[in-house]
């Protein structure tokens, strides 16, 4: 009986601490939009977000997250020179990151990995604050 009350305790311990290795955003993220979009502030994003993708060349709208704190990947599809799609359909799923303000500091964050992005030279305000 002893043996198997030390066995659960051990099991408890093992799973709290792979619980508590787990990234968890700060209090202090709020979901936030670009604002003053600049030419290098573009380049920051596209940069962030292609390290994310591990050095996928990425084309975003010139209004990526200016309007939603969510900006959603999906991955180019390869056409012949008529246009036609030469995998047919596409199973892999689109990547999704979120834009938040954390402190004064714009993260970009790969929710598939969890892992942030902060972002040079970029202005963003908290979702819903008046810009």
């Amino acid at each position: 009986m002893a043996r198997c009350i030390k066995a659960a305790c051990i099991a408890s311990a093992s799973m709290l601490v792979l619980v508590a290795c787990r990234t968890v955003p700060s209090r202090s993220d709020v979901p936030a939009i670009i604002v003053n979009v600049t030419p290098e502030s573009r380049a920051s994003l596209s940069k962030a977000v292609s390290e994310a993708l591990n050095g996928a060349p990425v084309k975003l709208a010139a209004d990526a997250l200016t309007k939603t704190d969510v900006l959603i990947i999906e991955r180019e599809q390869a056409r012949d020179p008529n246009g036609q799609m030469l995998n047919g359909r596409e199973r892999e799923m689109p990547e999704h990151f979120q834009l938040v303000k954390s402190a004064d500091q714009c993260v970009l964050v790969h929710r598939l990995s969890d892992r942030r992005f902060p972002l040079v030279g970029v202005a963003c305000s908290a979702l819903g604050e008046n810009r």
